[in-house]
């Protein structure tokens, strides 16, 4: 592709148009950059960020705006520039690289390459100058630079040596799927749930800065005791107490700087907001009173639907920044809310207000409040406070505003539709339903599936493991035999373009490496990485185990279940040995071989009752599709099948949850 600033009106990404009129003369990346990088015979200088990053934006106004740190850059390097939101693949790889060369990674990188893509120095935000101990970017450039013209010697061993350290890294589940004793999940659920149990303060989180962790809920509520559930409701309730909540405008930002969640980076992600509905969701039902999570779930839920709907389906995120100021959209003063509210004509609740969101002077940011829950109160606000909440909103709506990242993510979006789904909500389930046959419009191009509506950058595993994931979702809410056909095509599709050798089968189960980030169509990186450790979000191998496994129990597909028990297999000495490192494998593992609970026909008691419960390692398979499960069986009954045995049909819902004790 040309130059950034030739092709800007092309891209989907905000975060690259927000860099084309940079006096840096920055490249896409692909073919083009690395062929005049070889053309010119200097090393490339890779940055990759995001939107919403702040630090990204720091170094932008610092560094690449900067007239005569541009003219150094151009002189001596092929600058790109990459939205790791778009290629996931390639920040995955380059981040390993950093995190070997400087032992800590983060955004924005800055990776200094080789003309073949071998990356040989890399580290994060750089100050344009040497300030508080920390090299300068001028200085940097100028180092690498005379290294690449004076030292190119030491500059290509170093590339090849950190290209063989990283072939290791990124093929580490080739080295740890020796294990060789029966897994048990039992004790690895026991094991997980104890040590995040153990590390979990009064204030829901172990250390500063917090992130979310819903994968870390799910885990706890999977054992039966009352320490492990108590850990979980810490942890729900700091999360959507604290600053972490947006407690005007609804949604979560993307994770806290302080040891008590009061704090937030501002920027809200999409990701999360699918991920943290999905997970309050699944705890109402999981709670003997679950209202307050349930509020949890849906104003988060309505944040997306009100705040990121684009024309293709649902936008990345809104940035930490507005007006150039970190959080300035969220935060406020004593003396701002009661000119609010008299304005309003609300004075009488300037102080109850105040109280309810803990809105006090200096504030906890730069003499400014970041609205949280102030004790004793509770997360719904007493009724006479919403007309004064609803004025804060309004006046909030007046302010600068964060930027929107427009892109839409397939894996993002897909993991909304599962969140949306998880409300058991007719109304959030149509949204989900929509959403979900829009992005087979609008991403699926050309014979091939894309991450975002560009159809520029081939889709992830985890773009096509949520995606599969969702569409069985779908299936279980309403019964359709088309979600079934349209997530087994995108299974088969996942398994030819990412699967790393001989695809497992009924007949030979222990072939095959798992997946790689990368679709074999992509030929821009010289490794493809592979994900098996849980991150920000639940690695691809994960969710690839729990959607193909699920899928399976649906169809009956003794080849598909083949491919997640290999994936199983490939993890089972983490999944022993480190749950911790792969929280949502130890889940998914557990579908394999799950409960296969079958309701035939129409929408009924016993299949509306299955849907209201917070099932777990087991599917519901519904209405009168193709699935073998459905064939011979009488409507009106229920069939819950383990392992190929399905125990006697039963026809009340007191008769079938006696059948679902353990997996309920």
């Amino acid at each position: 592709m040309p130059l950034l600033r030739d092709c800007a009106s092309d891209l989907d990404s905000s975060y690259l148009i927000s860099h084309a009129d940079n006096p840096v003369d920055w490249w896409t990346w692909g073919e083009d950059a690395l062929n005049e990088a070889r053309r010119r015979d200097c090393p490339l200088f890779l940055s990759i960020g995001y939107a919403a990053c702040h630090w990204c934006h720091v170094m932008a106004h610092e560094s690449f705006e900067d007239p005569a740190l541009a003219a150094q850059l151009n002189e001596n390097f092929v600058s790109v520039k990459v939205d790791r939101e778009e290629r996931p693949d390639l920040d995955q790889l380059y981040m390993a690289a950093t995190q070997l060369i400087s032992g800590h990674g983060g955004w924005p990188m800055s990776v200094f390459l080789l003309p073949d893509g071998r990356p040989f120095t890399a580290g994060t935000y750089y100050p344009p100058v040497d300030r508080y101990g920390h090299v300068g970017f001028s200085t940097l450039l100028t180092a690498v630079s005379d290294a690449w013209h004076q030292r190119r010697g030491e500059v290509h061993e170093q590339a090849r040596a950190l290209a063989d350290a990283l072939a290791r890294e990124i093929a580490f589940v080739d080295h740890v799927a020796a294990h060789r004793a029966p897994l048990d999940l039992v004790a690895a659920r026991r094991r997980l749930a104890d040590e995040i149990a153990a590390d979990t303060d009064a204030n829901g989180g172990s250390s500063a800065p917090r992130f979310p962790r819903p994968s870390f809920v799910s885990a706890l509520l999977a054992v039966e005791d009352a320490a492990s559930h108590n850990a979980a409701a810490r942890i729900l309730r700091a999360m959507s107490y604290g600053g972490l909540f947006d407690h005007v405008g609804g949604g979560f930002a993307r994770y806290s700087v302080d040891a008590k969640w009061r704090v937030p980076h501002f920027e809200k992600m999409l990701s999360d907001q699918a991920l943290l509905a999905d997970c309050y969701f699944r705890a109402a039902r999981a709670a003997p009173d679950g209202r307050e999570y349930r509020e949890v779930a849906r104003r988060t839920v309505d944040f997306v639907l009100d705040e990121l709907r684009v024309t293709d389906g649902f936008a990345s995120s809104l940035d930490a920044d507005a007006a150039a100021k970190e959080g300035s959209h969220i935060t406020w003063t004593p003396e701002e809310v009661a000119t609010v509210l008299r304005d309003a004509g609300h004075d009488e609740l300037t102080a109850a207000t105040l109280e309810y969101l803990a809105i006090r002077a200096p504030g906890d940011l730069d003499g400014r409040s970041v609205p949280r829950i102030g004790s004793p109160s509770t997360f719904t606000p007493p009724p006479e406070l919403r007309v004064a909440l609803d004025a804060l909103f309004e006046a909030r709506r007046r302010r600068p505003q964060p930027a929107r990242d427009e892109k839409v993510v397939l894996e993002w979006n897909a993991m909304f539709a599962r969140a949306l789904m998880s409300s058991r909500d007719a109304r959030l389930t149509s949204v989900a339903s929509d959403l979900l046959e829009s992005l087979g419009d609008s991403h699926f191009e050309r014979g091939h599936w894309w991450r975002t509506q560009g159809a520029r950058d081939h889709a992830t595993a985890a773009d096509l493991a949520w995606l599969v994931d969702a569409q069985v979702d779908a299936f279980e809410h309403d019964g359709q035999e088309h979600w079934l056909s349209a997530a087994y095509d995108v299974a088969r599709y996942l398994i030819e373009h990412h699967w790393h050798g001989a695809v497992p089968s009924a007949r030979d189960p222990h072939q095959g490496q798992g997946f790689f980030t990368t679709s074999d169509q992509c030929t821009d990186l010289f490794a493809r990485p592979t994900e098996i450790f849980d991150g920000a979000t639940p690695s691809a191998h994960a969710v690839a185990t729990r959607a193909l496994a699920r899928l399976a129990l649906c169809r009956g597909d003794q080849d598909l279940m083949a491919v997640a028990e290999r994936l199983v297999a490939l993890g089972a000495e983490l999944i022993a040995t480190h749950p911790r490192a792969v929280v949502d494998l130890v889940d998914a593992a557990g579908y394999v071989g799950g409960v296969e609970v079958v309701v035939p026909g129409d929408a009924n008691t016993l299949s509306d009752h299955v849907r209201s419960l917070p099932i777990v390692r087991g599917v519901l398979v519904t209405g009168r599709g193709g699935s073998p499960l459905l064939s011979g069986r009488e409507e009106g009954l229920a069939y819950v099948c383990h392992a190929g045995t399905c125990q006697r049909p039963v026809a009340s819902v007191a008769e079938l949850d006696e059948l679902l004790v353990g997996s309920v």
